[in-house]
């Protein structure tokens, strides 16, 4: 391990992206902070330092534990970052709100048929633009 790892390396070696050039397009569109301030692909990330990072509705905040620009086992890579306590009850109770949302919705009772499908279409087309 070495003294610093690029930012896009770093995410992705500790899975909260697939690969790296998703990484680096969530830096590149402003998804990825660190220490409250905007993130290049190359910046090199140290131990201590904090990253908030959005990731679809999620919203983690985590502090750097350690370094790797290889990517490991998942057991390996959660003692690399520790989530902030905050910010861990931030991601519960946004869950459990959109939990809260989809049991309030009353689920269909039969697929659409191809002619409501259509209306269903014509009806998105139509409003939409």
């Amino acid at each position: 391990m070495s003294e610093s790892v690029r930012i896009d390396s770093w995410l992705w070696a500790v899975r909260f992206f697939k690969t790296r050039s998703l990484a680096k397009a969530a830096i590149e569109g402003g998804k990825i902070q660190i220490d409250g301030s905007k993130a290049k692909p190359s910046k090199n990330v140290q131990p201590g330092q904090t990253i908030a990072i959005t990731k679809g509705t999620e919203h983690f905040e985590v502090v750097v534990e350690g370094l790797s620009s290889k990517r490991g086992p998942a057991s390996v890579a959660q003692t690399l970052y520790q989530e902030t306590e905050q910010s861990r009850q931030r991601r519960e109770q946004s869950s459990e709100q959109r939990k809260l949302a989809r049991a309030a919705t009353a689920a269909p009772d039969h697929k659409p048929s191809k002619k409501e499908r259509r209306d269903i279409q014509r009806f998105k087309r139509d409003n939409l633009e």
